[in-house]
């Protein structure tokens, strides 16, 4: 029980420097225009699959998870099998649209399919509003919970953070990114792994007792329900179809996933990447779900040595008095690189999808040389803003509001989704058809947050989508009928994209 010793802050900054090093290295040439949005051909899928799992798995989740199993059961779990819906849905539907039309943004398409510079615009800034809020969060919450197990000022770890990820991600595009992604999402899943391992081998019994005590309710409880034919209450059922509603809000939505579709236009390398996601995201979410069981039997038989309540840090309690010294920087090494991946990913994003997607709007026939110089701007001036949220947040009492915020701009992916299904299920829909429907879903999802709060979150997506596309179908039909307009249908379902 040494706790965080200057060994394990020499590893840490060890790490650090090794990650800048790498972001650098891989951002030597010279990128312009479209190879600093897409990078330059030669990043390999498996490389990309990784990419997107660490951008998911933010290093809230990370802390959350184990917490939640240490604390509760395994109900949540269910929720990584949603994969088996969304993956699934993209590859069949959208992935072929996306590379037979090679969309430089997840919000190009809404152009492209509406005819319509206007979407594609509200696209981009609620992706952007949403992507800013959670990388403030990201840096905020991940410092918070490590200043107050290592001692280290929480200014300083949200300054180190966002600065390292500002560097690589200004310099380098996204080549840059996703290889420093790799290397973070390799970092992470060895980090969970290794702690497992030891982990089990302090418990007397060994795994054989971590799975008897999931025997036990510690799986699921009894109140836990497989099905509730009200749906709209939680039940295993739900959480995995909303779950898989969720990630697909986000695989065809969500900039910062899309983004890494657009690395290529061979549907094969784009069906290897988006499987591979698919198994990463399952057996890292599995691995530390077991991590929770465990530490909840590891702490059962040894009360005097638990040094927390709080369910999100008794991970991070572990790490710094239970392993080995050395180890424990290692591991930590690990959670800031689920942070880094998150941070530097939503920078490169947010930076393409502003130029891209709104300055080209503002600024006609713009060069090259003029859209890599505003990315990198954007991408250095959104990175400022949020270590400056970080930092407010880390000196006031305004977790909750931040919190409020997140969870509630969280629900957007699931408005945008609607827009984004309507136009490739419906030949008829038109731009006035998807405004509406995007406004009306919005607000009824607003109002079940609110209002309804019995109505299970895992619900919002599901009714989102489903909402957007009645609504939106209504409505253009009406619109097509009292203007007798024409549609645009080339950019929804070809029959050879589902065959």
């Amino acid at each position: 029980m040494t706790g965080f010793t200057m060994i394990d802050m020499v590893i840490l900054i060890a790490y650090l420097g090794l990650v800048l090093l790498a972001g650098l290295h891989f951002s030597k040439k010279d990128m312009k225009g479209k190879e600093y949005f897409k990078g330059d051909g030669t990043i390999p899928w498996w490389v990309t699959s990784v990419s997107i799992f660490a951008t998911l798995l933010s290093p809230i989740s990370f802390l959350s998870i184990a917490g939640n199993s240490y604390n509760g059961t395994w109900l949540l779990w269910f929720a990584q099998l949603g994969i088996f819906i969304a993956v699934p849905l993209t590859i069949k539907f959208f992935l072929p649209i996306y590379s037979r039309l090679g969309i430089d943004t997840a919000y190009h398409y809404l152009e492209l399919r509406y005819n319509d510079k206007g979407l594609r615009v509200l696209g981009a800034l609620m992706f952007i509003i949403y992507q800013i809020g959670r990388m403030s969060i990201i840096m905020y919450l991940p410092s918070m919970v490590l200043a107050q197990l290592t001692g280290i000022n929480i200014n300083l770890l949200i300054i180190v953070m966002g600065v390292i990820a500002i560097i690589y991600s200004y310099s380098g595009g996204l080549k840059s990114v996703l290889w420093t992604d790799f290397i973070q999402g390799i970092v992470l899943i060895s980090g969970v792994v290794f702690t497992l391992i030891f982990l089990a081998f302090s418990i007397d019994g060994g795994i054989g007792e971590i799975f008897i005590t999931l025997s036990k309710d510690k799986f699921l409880a009894r109140n836990e329900v497989i099905f509730d034919p009200n749906i709209l209450n939680t039940s295993v059922f739900i959480i995995m179809v909303g779950a898989g509603i969720n990630t697909f809000s986000s695989y065809i939505s969500s900039q910062d996933v899309v983004q890494r579709f657009t690395t290529t236009t061979d549907i094969k390398q784009l069906k290897k990447m988006t499987y591979g996601n698919g198994i990463l995201s399952i057996g890292t979410a599995t691995v530390l779900y077991l991590l929770g069981t465990s530490l909840f039997v590891f702490y059962n038989q040894n009360p005097d040595l638990l040094q927390t309540a709080q369910q999100d840090q008794i991970f991070a309690s572990y790490i710094v008095y239970q392993l080995p010294v050395g180890v424990s920087g290692l591991v930590f090494a690990a959670i800031y690189a689920a942070a880094q991946s998150t941070l530097s990913t939503g920078l490169n994003s947010v930076a393409t999808s502003w130029t891209l997607d709104i300055q080209s709007v503002i600024t006609k026939d713009m060069s090259m040389e003029k859209q890599t110089k505003i990315a990198k701007f954007i991408s250095l001036g959104v990175g400022v803003v949020a270590i400056v949220v970080s930092i407010v947040m880390a000196n006031g009492e305004i977790k909750s509001a931040y919190e409020w915020f997140n969870s509630f701009m969280g629900l957007v992916l699931g408005v945008l989704a609607g827009i984004f299904v309507l136009g490739v299920f419906s030949k008829n829909a038109t731009n006035i058809g998807a405004y509406v429907g995007f406004i009306v879903s919005a607000i009824l999802v607003i109002n079940l947050k609110y209002n309804h709060p019995e109505v299970t979150s895992w619900a919002y997506s599901i009714i989102t989508i489903v909402t957007s596309f009645i609504v939106g179908n209504i409505v253009s039909y009406l619109y097509i009928k009292v203007k007798n307009v024409s549609v645009n249908k080339e950019e929804t379902i070809h029959p050879k994209d589902i065959a």
